[in-house]
């Protein structure tokens, strides 16, 4: 066959675009799917409680996506697990036990204009604060910029304030990188709570990793799962040279709200399982040498009422 002009040209682009996209998959935080998540005695062996996994806000993280293996894991352990893409009222939300949010975005985009803005309505609030009050159960998980201001107005509803910045700790944290902070029983940052004993010794946390997050601060009555120390502070953006004190803070918050529980996370990373970069570095649950994977269960057991405080 004879080749035109033409088709060099349409030969070159169309090399250059399969390039240009297995770059962008190199680099992109992708889910790990060889990540085991099978769980060897699931809590609920039959109609387990409806979890809502939201995905009607510009979600980064989403149930097919970088949060499969978090989805994977919590239906082998017998949630039954839907994906949401309407607003929430009170009629979407009153067949559901717990409602999961990760990283929503107030646009399109985590990089476009208003990403950081409220991702949520006002009527949208209300309806979940009611629902939480009656006995629902939310899992809110906020990242670093912009997901803290997509969320911080939802988290205010329940008196959880987010510094919607990056939290560091050079003492506390994997040595190359500040922002990968370790929270174990050695180093007194893992709180003492149902969530970090579960249910038996097999189910007790020891130490816990995050991966580049925000703080927060609950309020009077809540408890701070992920503490910070005081060698931890806050930045607008992580290479600023503007930082606050963290001390105090926290990067998980658990609370009691009317017949409800709400668990609020400040790192999104450490519940799923992700890989990233040529190398497939792992990134969350899969990372060797943490209870981050029994931390989601754990985490699933306490909002849905399996593990009460003694």
């Amino acid at each position: 066959m004879q080749m035109t002009r033409i088709q060099p040209i349409l030969i070159f682009c169309t090399l250059a675009l399969v390039m240009s996209w297995a770059a962008v998959a190199v680099g992109q935080q992708l889910p790990d799917l060889e990540f085991n998540t099978s769980v060897e005695n699931p809590a609920y062996k039959r109609e387990g409680p409806r979890v809502m996994f939201d995905e009607a806000h510009h979600n980064f993280h989403t149930s097919d996506g970088r949060y499969k293996p978090f989805v994977d894991l919590i239906s082998n352990d017998g949630y039954r697990v839907i994906r949401n893409r309407q607003s929430f009222g009170k009629i979407t939300l009153s067949s559901y036990k717990i409602l999961v949010i990760a990283n929503a975005l107030g646009a399109e985009e985590d990089d476009d204009e208003g990403a950081d803005k409220s991702a949520f309505t006002d009527d949208e609030i209300q309806a979940v604060q009611e629902w939480v009050k009656g006995g629902g159960a939310l899992l809110l998980i906020a990242d670093h910029a912009p997901f803290g201001g997509a969320a911080a107005e939802l988290a205010k509803s329940f008196g959880v304030e987010m510094s919607k910045g990056y939290t560091l700790d050079p003492k506390n944290s994997e040595a190359d990188n500040p922002s990968l902070l370790i929270f174990s029983r050695e180093n007194k940052l893992l709180a003492n709570h149902p969530i970090t004993e579960g249910r038996n010794e097999k189910e007790r946390l020891n130490s816990l990793r995050s991966f580049t997050g925000q703080s927060l601060k609950g309020p009077e009555g809540s408890t701070g799962i992920l503490l910070l120390s005081d060698t931890a502070t806050d930045r607008p953006t992580y290479d600023s040279q503007t930082s606050v004190s963290a001390d105090g803070r926290a990067q998980a918050v658990a609370l009691k709200f009317g017949k409800g529980r709400v668990l609020v996370q400040g790192e999104a990373a450490m519940l799923s399982a992700q890989i990233t970069g040529p190398d497939k570095r792992a990134i969350g649950m899969n990372v060797p040498g943490s209870d981050d994977r029994q931390y989601v269960l754990n985490v699933l057991h306490w909002l849905s009422g399996l593990l009460r405080e003694k």
